[in-house]
């Protein structure tokens, strides 16, 4: 009998997060999983790793980690720490079910998808999924397994001819608990940025980052459209960043360089 399927689990929500354990459960009927997530909250930590002070690793139960460290760190510390948390190269990496949305721009910010990508960025296929406060919890983690499992099923017949890395997707859920999935690019989540001036007790300032408020711009196709009228979105992201559309200006950056 071939093994089974084996699924590294990740989030930024810490591992005790109720979305991760709906998952846990769901995926585990038709495959090996490990989990390996943060201790503690790590929202919007992006996609740092911690390089400036020792990590801790602690065997939680059985196939389950914790790391005090970011939800990079998490992914990273299990695909490369030999077999202290993976018996054997996983067929794919999933973080979520993150509770609150990652869409647009977001992805830049987001642990949930840091998490993901850094699994794509050792060659194991990703998947990156997120849900709004207002989603059925119970059937945006059954609908997410089902997603899973069927980009498992896409991993086992291998990569289409020309895609050299490994795929990465962003999964969001909106409100509600029966929807429509759409593949969807990347839309355009607009917040209130703003930076707050306050003092404490003491009379000193400190700063506090951001606002409540966002909206979203009209991009057809987009992950923030599909959010709008109550889809699912499966976003495909890129892990080579450059821009065609810039080529122009940076070889005539180098140019002008070069002859100065």
């Amino acid at each position: 009998m071939p093994p089974r399927p084996l699924i590294l689990l990740s989030n930024d929500d810490g591992y005790l997060a109720p979305g991760l354990r709906a998952l846990v459960d769901l995926l585990g009927r038709s495959a090996d999983v490990v989990v390996c997530a943060p201790e503690t909250q790590q929202s919007t930590s992006g996609h740092s790793l911690t390089l400036t002070r020792p990590l801790r690793l602690r065997l939680v139960e059985p196939a389950v980690f914790a790391v005090d460290g970011t939800p990079a760190d998490c992914v990273h510390v299990a695909l490369n720490a030999g077999t202290r948390v993976l018996g054997r190269r996983p067929d794919l990496v999933v973080s979520g079910l993150n509770q609150g949305l990652n869409l647009g721009a977001d992805v830049f910010y987001s642990g949930t998808v840091a998490a993901a990508r850094e699994g794509a960025l050792r060659g194991v296929a990703a998947l990156a999924a997120s849900a709004d406060p207002e989603a059925d919890p119970g059937a945006a983690a059954e609908l997410c397994a089902r997603i899973v499992l069927e980009l498992l099923e896409i991993g086992a017949m291998g990569r289409p001819a020309g895609e050299a890395t490994a795929p990465l997707v962003n999964v969001n859920f909106p409100p509600g608990k029966e929807w429509p999935v759409v593949a969807t690019r990347l839309g355009s989540r607009l917040y209130d940025d703003i930076v707050e001036f306050r003092r404490d007790p003491r009379g000193r300032e400190y700063l506090w980052l951001g606002g409540g408020g966002w909206r979203h711009q009209h991009v057809p196709g987009s992950d923030t459209e599909a959010y709008d009228r109550g889809a699912v979105s499966i976003t495909p992201l890129l892990l080579d960043l450059t821009a065609a559309a810039g080529e122009a200006v940076a070889k005539r950056l180098a140019m002008a360089v070069a002859s100065a």
